[in-house]
């Protein structure tokens, strides 16, 4: 497996980057521990945002959404269907891509548009050639639309098969058009579980975040002041209930030295069903602007109101010609001590002697690039500088 590690210490003051089902930090024992915790697909989401907002250009822009039928849509009419007749059509056409029930199961929100069963994510090129092959077979799709409509048992039956016959063009249109134009899916993968031709397996790898030490979350209490009662001296805290803050409240918050880990396999990510027809140049660009959002993006949970913007203070690149992918987690799992010096410098510390550790036992783990010791520029140079 062609591979390039990225293992990433960083450090967060205050926050909640990454919230439970109750609003609390996410957590995790690990060495017999309470353990600050990062889950990946906060990490996942946060990068992909980043590398499609701030990176590789317009053609890699690409929407998870329970709205893809909206541009669909659009496609259709320029392909010079009328409003009425594009929106069922794509509709029951992308619905059905998610679930059996097909346009059935949509629902209207409460901003009036009409939401997919389940979230879809195609490519650019992939909604054009359903568009195309829509358009083609657009007499047919529409009358097994119609027959499927019916309350005969019988009748449903057959219609529902002919629906499935006259959508059988599109989906294949889909899968033939790839995604050589939405390297984000590439990276991320696709799971469409009613169609599983269409998955896409993630050619990136990411690890929950752990912090290096035991972490346990703590109680922010809040207050909100009533301004009219204050300015007219009404805030005087012995005037009984109504005295006071206008409100008051609590939240969790943490704060923590993180681990955590990232593997890119370069044989799956170039692969036919991923982006094999991108040029060398342009390989090496989107490794780059990738990695760098991977570096930089951090989730977005009460940003406003706990920002805890930081960048990594260490980060360690692994490139591996052949090889298996291998964390570095078990340098903490016995938690590392702050001792009055503070948790980064025990962290990478702990983090050299574990590597320097396997590599007596196992060998070499591959080319070895520090951050900090080479800047980011040379750092993805070297990184990329393989054929990749």
């Amino acid at each position: 497996m062609n591979l390039i590690e990225l293992h990433i210490l960083q450090s967060f003051p205050v926050s909640c980057l990454n919230r439970d089902d109750v609003g609390s930090p996410k957590s995790a024992v690990f060495g017999g521990v309470t353990r600050a915790r990062l889950s990946s697909q906060s990490l996942k989401r946060a990068v992909r945002l980043n590398f499609n907002e701030s990176h590789y250009g317009d053609a890699f822009h690409t929407t998870r959404t329970k709205l893809a039928h909206e541009k669909l849509v659009e496609d259709l009419i320029a392909g010079g269907l009328s409003l009425e007749s594009a929106e069922p059509l794509a509709l029951e056409v992308m619905s059905k891509l998610v679930d059996q029930a097909g346009a059935a199961k949509a629902k209207v929100d409460r901003n009036g548009r009409m939401n997919m069963p389940a979230l879809i994510w195609l490519s650019p090129s992939q909604l054009q050639a359903a568009a195309a092959a829509i358009l083609a077979n657009k007499d047919t799709i529409e009358t097994a639309t119609a027959a499927n409509s019916t309350t005969d048992k019988a009748a449903k039956k057959a219609a529902e098969k002919a629906l499935k016959d006259a959508l059988t063009p599109v989906t294949k249109a889909i899968q033939k058009a790839g995604i050589s134009d939405a390297a984000d899916i590439a990276f991320f993968g696709r799971m469409v579980a009613n169609d599983p031709s269409l998955n896409v397996e993630g050619a990136s790898m990411f690890s929950h975040a752990l912090s290096t030490h035991s972490s346990s979350n703590e109680i922010d209490f809040y207050t909100a002041v009533d301004d009219v009662k204050q300015r007219d001296g009404e805030n005087d805290e012995t005037e009984g209930e109504e005295a006071g803050a206008g409100m008051i409240g609590t939240l969790e918050f943490n704060s923590a030295t993180y681990y955590r880990y990232t593997a890119i396999n370069l044989d799956l990510l170039f692969d036919k069903k991923h982006l094999v027809s991108l040029p060398a140049a342009d390989r090496k660009e989107v490794l780059r602007s990738f990695i760098k959002a991977l570096l930089i993006a951090i989730p977005g949970a009460r940003q406003n109101s706990m920002n805890a913007a930081t960048l990594p203070f260490e980060v360690l690149g692994i490139r591996k010609i052949k090889g298996q992918p291998l964390q570095l987690a078990n340098a903490f799992e016995a938690p590392v001590k702050a001792n009055g010096k503070g948790l980064q410098s025990a962290s990478l510390t702990a983090m050299k002697e574990h590597l320097e550790k396997l590599e007596k036992t196992w060998g070499s783990l591959g080319e070895k690039l520090w951050l900090t010791e080479i800047g980011l520029d040379s750092f993805l140079d070297q990184l990329l500088d393989a054929d990749v």
